[in-house]
């Protein structure tokens, strides 16, 4: 069995998250008269991103029909008015780091890489939030032109990691994005899940803690 020596890691909501949004768009929908728990919020939320894929660079538009589709998915009817409360709570919210994330200094044996479906901001964004943690590759889809799923995407993080696929660890949130097309490669994979949406999985950690406090992912 192959030894991991390189710990990839997916970006939004693995390593970094924007937090106040569930509060943003709970406190909107309560103002329309519908009072659901966030982890209700963030479980929808969760599975409609499994089968609508977030653009590089969103818009309104995009925004617009998501959350179209999340406010079904909670029974709710939607309208022009209540798409637009929406989206002028929720745009331009910052990212912040979760809070084990921070803890990634203390690992000793791995080189450490992002791959990650976003936009060429996400450099900056990284060295301003994680400034400790020293990322050997940051590979981004807007630069490469090819984005999760598509098995080319991590084709092209073995190519610049030169190490073979099974060397590779590979950290994500998503089923979809990130760990089917990680195994399809032979990746070893972890599903990242704070909130509890895929109990059942045997890949899931629900912290980095897991891996951090043995400095091991095996």
């Amino acid at each position: 069995m192959s030894t991991v020596k390189y710990i990839l890691f997916d970006a939004a909501n693995t390593l970094i998250h924007k937090p106040s949004l569930w509060h943003n768009y709970s406190n909107v929908l309560k103002k329309e008269g519908y009072n659901f728990p966030i982890q209700e919020l963030k479980n929808k939320h969760k599975i409609l991103s499994e089968f609508i894929k977030f653009p590089d660079v969103t818009s309104q538009e995009f925004y617009s029909e998501f959350n179209k589709e999340l406010l079904r998915a909670l029974g709710i009817v939607e309208t022009p008015e209540l798409l637009d409360h929406i989206f002028n709570a929720c745009k331009y919210l910052p990212w912040e780091v979760f809070d084990d994330v921070m803890q990634l200094t203390n690992f000793k044996n791995f080189d450490l890489g992002v791959l990650s479906n976003f936009n060429a901001s996400l450099r900056c964004l990284l060295k301003e939030k994680l400034p400790e943690i020293n990322f050997k590759h940051i590979i981004i889809s807007e630069e490469e032109g090819v984005s999760k799923p598509n098995i080319e995407f991590f084709e092209r993080a073995v190519q610049k990691i030169g190490l073979k696929p099974n060397e590779i660890l590979y950290i994500g949130d998503s089923l979809k994005l990130d760990i089917i097309p990680a195994l399809q490669l032979g990746f070893k994979v972890k599903l990242i899940d704070r909130d509890g949406t895929y109990l059942m999985s045997k890949y899931r950690i629900e912290t980095l803690e897991h891996c951090i406090q043995n400095n091991t992912c095996e």
